[in-house]
């Protein structure tokens, strides 16, 4: 994941500078009385959306704005002069109102001439429908030719993410005729490009770079920028560059829509720059937990004990769906081999794998082909399952460092995106830390200080006791809320 170290060739922020504006928007959805949906729809097996209100602060970049404007905020989406089509798609995923963050969020993505949005909002919220709200709203699909010339961009960190993100446009898109949305993501090594002839555009940085340049991609009518995720994007040294070089090879009067669960504050400065002038909407920081999850820990002596415990533990992980997280490739391969040869069925899905395989992994997976499915933090983002009830941090996720001798550290918010894999909108889950040497047990304690929260040990001497504190907690209307 992300490192705090200084890249070749100048700071981000230095390099963001240089390329013009952007910046993507996003947005909350919240009412406890409605269900609704957001992430994956549900044919791709997403969550219903059940979140509890959060508190919101908007900073608007021009001062002259009034906040008493009747349009600062809406309670309704109908107040915001939406295409009925659009409407018609919002009902069809059972969105009735704006959830709180929407509310402040949409009048600012919407409103004319289009301005920048940063917007800070954890998963299950509401973003995804909200930039797509943004995207469905400016693109014009009035002649044939406009319908296959590319007017919006969104920009995920994986192919799983911006499939995802595909599936939520389909469903609200439904009823607008000729809408077209083409995918730009890692082919398998022996596909040709073709040239996307679509509206909506929506891929991974690197593949649109190159989809661009070989002129698969027309850039030129562009009016959206999206960036889903944006954090962890900005903040990764080849993920970044690729987006400054994408957003130097866009209109420069673009609309920039930034979105995520996370925004630290050296990537926040990176943000302001990629999208400059920008509104922002932001959850307070206390707010940034998961409800309903109880965090374990299991302790473990080594490495291979590790592996044993994950089989004593696998009967338990088939209860629903798991996610196991590893550290490198290697891990999960290795544990993948060992476990299908001892008749375990699992699967695994990691950035090694040609993509038309990774999609047909998550697809099992999602559909509940598969129970059990180890992965890197290639998944630890975005990725709404609504049947993950457990997830395993066989490595405590870290920050890579460059200096072999420097200290162990923590990466806070890959633990917090790992875990918001389960619990999803107001569903139960649970989430398992192994533990097996003094470095994980100091990157561990790290974790409960910095969220202020507590991990309970679990004995693994016991396998009836284990059981039966895991199975109680999946059976609880809710779990203990312990993480804040």
């Amino acid at each position: 994941m992300a490192s705090d170290e200084q890249p070749a060739g100048g700071s981000l922020a230095d390099r963001i500078s240089k390329p013009e504006e952007s910046q993507p928007a996003e947005s909350t959805e919240t009412p406890k009385e409605i269900d609704q949906t957001d992430g994956a729809p549900a044919a791709l097996g997403g969550s219903d959306l059940q979140e509890p209100e959060y508190t919101v602060e908007v900073k608007l970049s021009d001062l002259q704005a009034d906040p008493n404007n009747p349009l600062f905020s809406v309670k309704n989406f109908e107040d915001l002069g939406l295409d009925p089509r659009i409407l018609q798609g919002l009902s069809a995923m059972n969105f009735r109102k704006p959830s709180k963050i929407q509310e402040r969020a949409l009048p600012l993505l919407l409103g004319n001439p289009a301005k920048n949005l940063v917007g800070q909002s954890q998963s299950g919220t509401g973003k995804t429908a909200a930039f797509t709200l943004n995207v469905l709203s400016r693109i014009d699909l009035s002649t044939e030719q406009l319908q296959k010339t590319p007017q919006a961009l969104i920009l995920a960190p994986t192919r799983e993410l911006a499939r995802q993100i595909v599936g939520v446009i389909q469903v609200m898109g439904q009823f607008l005729p000729n809408l077209l949305i083409g995918t730009a993501v890692p082919a398998d090594s022996n596909a040709r490009p073709t040239k996307l002839e679509c509206s909506v555009v929506v891929g991974t940085p690197g593949t649109v770079t190159d989809m661009i340049k070989r002129r698969t991609i027309a850039a030129n009518k562009l009016k959206v920028l999206v960036l889903d995720e944006a954090d962890n994007m900005l903040d990764q040294q080849g993920l970044g560059d690729q987006c400054i070089r994408v957003k130097a090879l866009l209109p420069r009067d673009i609309q920039v829509v930034l979105f995520s669960a996370t925004f630290p504050t050296h990537v926040h400065e990176y943000a302001s720059k990629f999208a400059p002038n920008a509104n922002e909407i932001t959850l307070q920081h206390e707010e940034l937990t998961v409800e309903g999850i109880k965090q374990l820990y299991l302790d473990c002596a080594n490495e291979e004990e590790k592996y044993q415990t994950l089989v004593q533990l696998y009967g338990l992980l088939t209860v629903g769906s798991s996610i196991i997280f590893v550290k490198t490739r290697a891990s999960a391969v290795e544990i993948e081999r060992r476990m299908v040869a001892e008749g375990h069925a699992v699967a695994s899905l990691t950035g090694g794998i040609e993509g038309s395989q990774r999609d047909a992994v998550i697809d099992q997976f999602r559909a509940g082909q598969a129970k059990v499915l180890i992965t890197t933090n290639v998944l630890a983002r975005g990725i709404d399952v609504s049947t993950v009830s457990m997830v395993i941090n066989y490595d405590i996720p870290e920050i890579h460092q460059t200096n072999p001798r420097a200290p162990r550290q923590a990466d806070f918010q890959t633990y917090l995106h790992r875990i918001g894999r389960t619990g999803r909108f107001g569903r139960v889950g649970v989430s398992i830390s192994f533990i097996s040497n003094r470095d994980e047990w100091e990157m561990l304690n790290q974790i409960q200080k910095y969220f202020n929260t507590s991990i309970q040990r679990i004995d693994t001497k016991d396998w009836d006791e284990v059981e039966d504190i895991i199975k109680k907690t999946l059976k609880n209307t809710r779990a203990q809320a312990g993480f804040r």
